[in-house]
């Protein structure tokens, strides 16, 4: 079963992050739809944050095991936001069980394939050697030496946690991400349609979704609408937390 955080009464709105990321990341803006009247459902997928960790990991496993989650809660009719790799996942979900997504929100992801480009990442979190007993100073100075932007240390650093006194450790399951990485850019697939109101929402300075790319997402996803958010990069919901929770809340209500 995976872990979640839940707030709030009201319709149910399952939010999945992306890669390396976990249900923490939304808590801010899980609090403001939840202040909405939504019974927020923030989730840590497989391999994430406090949820099974599993040799397997494919979107078809994350997708089911949305469902399983669903039917453990009696949910049967909900709003559904994903960003990136849950973004992804969210995609699968609503075109595998339309009869229980009433609208879809997609986060800086298209259903194409995308190459794999989390090599510097995985490089930078593989040189941590937790069997010295790193402080979390240690690490930070470790992934810097991979990774320069200061942003995506600090979301890799949520990840950190003290497995026993004195003993850091990953939440994330590394091992099976070194193995299995290339399920991260697979494409959905072309045969599934999802006929239900979906809103797409880009970073104005990101290059996940081209515009070259908007027939194909309209063929799968025809009743789309697709949102900007200007000079914010791949991570738009924590660059600009208002407009995305205004775009977001204008289409759900």
């Amino acid at each position: 079963m995976l872990y979640s955080k839940i707030e709030g009464e009201g319709k149910p709105f399952l939010i999945l992050h992306g890669f390396l990321g976990m249900s923490d990341n939304w808590k801010t803006l899980g609090s403001q739809f939840a202040a909405e009247g939504f019974q927020v459902h923030l989730l840590d997928l497989r391999n994430h944050g406090r949820s099974l960790q599993t040799e397997d990991f494919s979107y078809e496993l994350m997708a089911q095991d949305i469902l399983e989650y669903c039917q453990a809660h009696d949910l049967q009719s909900i709003h559904l936001l994903g960003h990136s790799m849950g973004g992804k996942t969210a995609m699968l979900f609503a075109a595998r069980y339309p009869e229980m997504v009433d609208k879809l929100i997609v986060a800086d992801i298209g259903p194409k394939f995308y190459p794999q480009h989390h090599q510097t990442i995985l490089a930078g979190l593989n040189a941590v050697d937790f069997s010295v007993k790193p402080s979390r100073a240690d690490v930070e100075a470790t992934l810097s030496e991979y990774i320069t932007d200061f942003g995506t240390r600090q979301f890799l650093l949520k990840n950190l946690y003290w497995q026993e006194p004195g003993q850091l450790a990953f939440r994330f399951n590394l091992a099976v991400f070194n193995e299995k990485i290339e399920e991260i850019g697979v494409p959905l697939p072309s045969e599934l349609i999802f006929e239900k109101p979906t809103l797409f929402i880009r970073g104005g300075s990101s290059n996940y979704i081209l515009d070259t790319d908007i027939e194909n997402m309209a063929e799968l996803f025809p009743l789309m609408k697709l949102e900007t958010i200007p000079n914010a990069g791949h991570w738009l919901h924590a660059e600009n937390p208002a407009l995305f929770f205004q775009m977001v809340i204008s289409f759900l209500k």
